[in-house]
């Protein structure tokens, strides 16, 4: 054959390649590949771990001292920083006045209650170094729920940070009535710590890989809080695999400013960083003018996001500090997509990795987004993957009673390409417990979250709660959280989805969607509580009938919100989430509202209408007595 026919064949086979490649996600499958032989090798690495009494984080900075890794840049800290050596040595002080002063135990569970501080990691290590474990405290929280989670930890002592005392000590003398002692500390008391004896060993030899290693909390909205085990292990795997997936290596930066006591913080970017040897730069919290030029300082590479972090961000007025910095990748989860493509192209970040997970979940995803064709979505899986694997799928929930919709024979009926499911994960029947998330101390909560006989008889799943699509090019996007979505007109309304076409609104700063029963009115109808833009706020009137326009453009008329609250805050966890069990409870009920936010204005859409209004008791009266049907 001619070589210019061999060359043409080639082209040929080529471009086919990468026509099926392309159709197929042939690459994308193979590089993720199968979780069981991803999961069996990871308990292989664990194994060799505990053989080696290496299973800590603790273990990385001993191995490190005093050698060159050591010198490695630690941690960024406002104007403070320290090398591996240096923070490996500023523990152990801390570690003797737990064992000697305090007299923590093997194995025994230690609450801590504190913001984002090296003196908060140093604790966390010390603990880790005399084989004790965590349970790392919502900062933020007091009364009944901080007494309800340290009660729960069944720790004799409650940590503190001095910044927390005034939500601690209203609580002090109850606490101290159940046996618990509270300990205050700050930079200026770690100060005064001197012991440098070194650390007995033996108290981190044999330890369980499978054993309480951290103890996280749920954010408590709807009851008080649950606590979920990380056990000794999972820190491990969070360094190796996340570490691992963003290649982090010495010289590498990540800023975050999420709160160590939860998962994002902690497990996501410091003990990643840590692993690999990279520096985590810290902020006490988020704050939109700080965070610019915090990235800028420290030489940040990465940042860390979670929520609507990044839509505050895009918000804040524009500033020179929006490009030339460092930062080449965006790593977190829940950028929502109003936000997604504008959040890169104003800061110049080239990568937007997006992740899917939860401590209290088993499914993970992650989606490293540089183009069109992955963005917006938190995993992309063709058919080799879910060939490889089959312990993954999506199935169809009733919204309004949360339940499982089964066929004619009580099997589930499986998600079709471009329809809304919940995700569930397959568990082992015969050994539930094994590899799966457990709450603390409440087996009850945990196994609600079981489900069995879904597509054969006997067999076992797990309910992540979560709300996803898959479409047919094998993208799939997070739509909401099952309770959060509701019903209306015989449709499935989506939160998320509402809340982004509000969003784009060139008025709205933020929006908080939400479901509201109405008087003689079946479902849910939908609820926006939106905080307008500064210009709004200083005066420049809500153009509330362009409002109405773009809702109805852009969104079906049963998604179309028919209420509006108009308020100058909207309610948060601590990891940035939108808070709706107060907002959903007040509903449309204008005495209810004015008692608890005087401020805030209710609007509606009367039936036939294209203009949002203000909504009176007149109108509710209407509602109520049937006069007036939405």
């Amino acid at each position: 054959m001619p070589l210019a026919s061999l060359a043409g064949a080639a082209a040929g086979a080529l471009a086919a390649g990468m026509y099926l490649d392309a159709r197929f996600l042939i690459r994308n499958d193979l590089r993720q590949g199968n979780k069981k032989i991803r999961m069996m090798l990871s308990m292989r690495y664990v194994a060799q771990k505990a053989r080696e009494n290496k299973l800590l984080t603790y273990n990385l900075f001993e191995d490190r001292a005093g050698t060159p890794a050591g010198d490695n840049l630690c941690l960024i800290f406002e104007d403070r920083q320290w090398t591996y050596t240096e923070f490996y040595n500023a523990v152990q002080p801390i570690a003797n006045w737990l064992l000697k002063d305090l007299g923590i135990v093997k194995d025994e569970v230690v609450a801590l209650d504190g913001g984002n501080t090296p003196e908060y990691l140093m604790i966390i290590l010390a603990l880790e170094a005399i084989g004790a474990s965590p349970a790392l405290l919502n900062c933020n929280i007091t009364g009944n729920a901080l007494v309800h989670s340290v009660k729960l930890s069944k720790s004799r002592y409650i940590i503190t940070d001095e910044q927390s005392r005034d939500l601690v000590s209203p609580v002090e003398s109850e606490l101290k009535d159940t046996g618990v002692e509270t300990v205050y500390y700050d930079p200026a008391f770690i100060e005064t710590l001197k012991d440098t004896e070194p650390l007995p060993k033996e108290r981190r030899k044999g330890l369980d890989p499978m054993a309480l290693g951290y103890l996280l909390y749920t954010s408590g909205t709807t009851g008080l809080p649950k606590g979920v085990i990380l056990p000794r292990a999972r820190p491990l795997l969070l360094g190796h695999g996340v570490g691992g997936y963003l290649r982090l290596k010495p010289g590498d930066r990540m800023y975050t400013c999420l709160p160590l006591y939860h998962a994002s913080g902690l497990g996501l970017c410091t003990i990643p960083c840590f692993h690999t040897g990279a520096t985590v730069v810290l902020s006490r919290k988020f704050s939109h003018s700080k965070f610019w030029p915090e990235v800028h300082q420290s030489k940040a590479t990465h940042i860390q996001y979670v929520g609507e972090l990044c839509r505050y961000l895009v918000n804040a007025p524009p500033s020179p500090l929006d490009r030339g910095h460092n930062v080449h990748m965006a790593w977190g989860n829940g950028m929502r997509p109003d936000v997604w493509e504008p959040f890169r192209e104003r800061f110049g970040i080239d990568c937007i990795n997006e992740l899917y997970g939860a401590s209290d979940g088993i499914a993970t995803s992650m989606n490293a987004n540089r183009g069109d064709f992955t963005r917006n979505a938190v995993a992309v899986r063709g058919p080799i993957w879910h060939l490889l694997n089959g312990d993954e799928k999506r199935i169809v929930i009733d919204p309004d009673t949360q339940e499982v919709i089964r066929d004619k024979n009580g099997w589930a009926i499986e998600a079709k390409a471009d329809e809304v499911g919940e995700m569930i994960n397959q568990m082992d029947p015969a050994n539930p417990d094994r590899g799966t998330p457990q709450y603390f101390n409440n087996k009850s909560a945990m196994v609600k979250r079981r489900i069995s006989d879904v597509f054969r008889k006997g067999d076992l799943w797990f309910r992540s709660g979560d709300l996803m699509k898959l479409d047919s090019q094998g993208r799939i996007y997070f739509v909401d959280r099952l309770g959060d979505t509701f019903r209306w007109r015989s449709e499935n309304v989506s939160t998320n989805e509402v809340s982004d076409v509000i969003g784009k609104f060139p008025q709205v700063a933020e929006a908080n969607v939400y479901g509201v029963l109405v008087p003689n009115a079946d479902g849910r109808a939908g609820c926006a509580a939106l905080v307008p833009t500064d210009e709004v706020l200083n005066g420049k009137e809500m153009d509330f009938a362009a409002l109405a326009e773009h809702c109805l453009a852009s969104l079906p008329r049963y998604a179309v919100p028919l209420f509006l609250r108009v308020t100058k805050n909207l309610d948060y966890t601590g990891t940035h989430k939108l808070q709706k069990q107060k907002l959903r409870s007040e509903g449309i009920d204008l005495e209810v509202i004015k008692k608890t936010s005087s401020d805030d204005q209710m609007y509606w859409l009367p039936p036939g209408s294209q203009v949002y209004v203000p909504f009176a008791e007149k109108d509710l009266d209407g509602l109520k007595a049937g006069r007036v049907r939405l």
